[in-house]
């Protein structure tokens, strides 16, 4: 069974980092460091957010994971695997939708599946299927400059959730949303992966909030380093406008704070 160490019966992470070490050429010549001797486990099935000021080394961490960025040192496995043979296995969501302007909605949720050679009748009944837990369904037909930006997002949501991937790396996928849209765009999240048992999700933020209110477990980075690595034991399925005025939530967030203004 993929994942499965037979002889121990123990399931192995999403994502192990030991001694993950990124490194790149400065114009003085030099090596910037960017992740810095790294160790780290992330459980199966755990939502997990990344924060930290700019230039602390989130993206290049989920970059990595993705197997855009290569190691300078260390080993990086996801699911088992090297990133680079994991990659069938996730889905990469950006902070802009990267949607395809000569394609529909549907044809852009189809785009995935039709890379993996997926018969035509099963990518329209899955871009259907999608479209519709995203509330997009009567935008099927709509060209992509039709879309509203939360309804692009949406459908970029859609898209990314059609490969059914074990693991989502998203990268600030909310971030350029109106603050109403955002709120509705992220429950939507939520209930999608509430319903997907083991999906592992890894989320670039710069929102505290945001972070605290989708997440099981938030990293606060720091030149390229954990500084601080929080459990949210706040009880699901989360109400997002009301979670902010919970005594949880405001201890987390004023921890977290407080790191970063030092």
């Amino acid at each position: 069974m993929t994942g499965i160490i037979m002889d121990t019966n123990v399931i192995t992470p999403a994502v192990q980092l030991d001694g993950l070490t990124i490194s790149f050429p400065s114009p003085d010549g030099s090596a910037k460091t960017v992740v810095d001797n790294l160790d780290l486990t992330i459980p199966r099935g755990q939502f997990v957010s990344l924060v930290g000021r700019s230039g602390c080394g989130k993206t290049t961490l989920l970059n990595a994971l993705a197997g855009l960025v290569d190691a300078t040192e260390g080993k990086t496995e996801v699911l088992g695997t090297t990133p680079f043979d994991a990659r069938t296995r996730m889905g990469f969501m950006m902070a802009r939708d990267a949607l395809f302007p000569w394609r529909t909605a549907q044809k852009n949720v189809e785009y995935g599946l039709e890379l993996r050679g997926v018969p035509k009748a099963e990518r329209r009944t899955q871009s259907a299927r999608w479209l519709a837990a995203v509330q997009m369904s009567e935008a099927s037909r709509l060209w992509t400059w039709q879309l509203s930006q939360g309804m692009r997002q949406r459908v970029a949501l859609a898209r990314t959730w059609a490969l059914d991937p074990d693991i989502l790396l998203m990268d600030e996928p909310f971030a350029a949303l109106d603050a109403q849209t955002r709120v509705e765009v992220q429950r939507e999240f939520l209930e999608l992966w509430q319903s997907q048992v083991g999906r592992t999700v890894i989320f670039v933020t710069h929102d505290l909030g945001e972070a605290i209110c989708l997440s099981d477990r938030v990293l606060l980075l720091g030149a390229g380093r954990v500084i601080d690595d929080v459990s949210i034991d706040i009880e699901r399925p989360r109400e997002l406008e009301t979670l902010t005025a919970e005594p949880r939530y405001i201890e987390i967030f004023n921890r977290l704070r407080g790191q970063l203004d030092h």
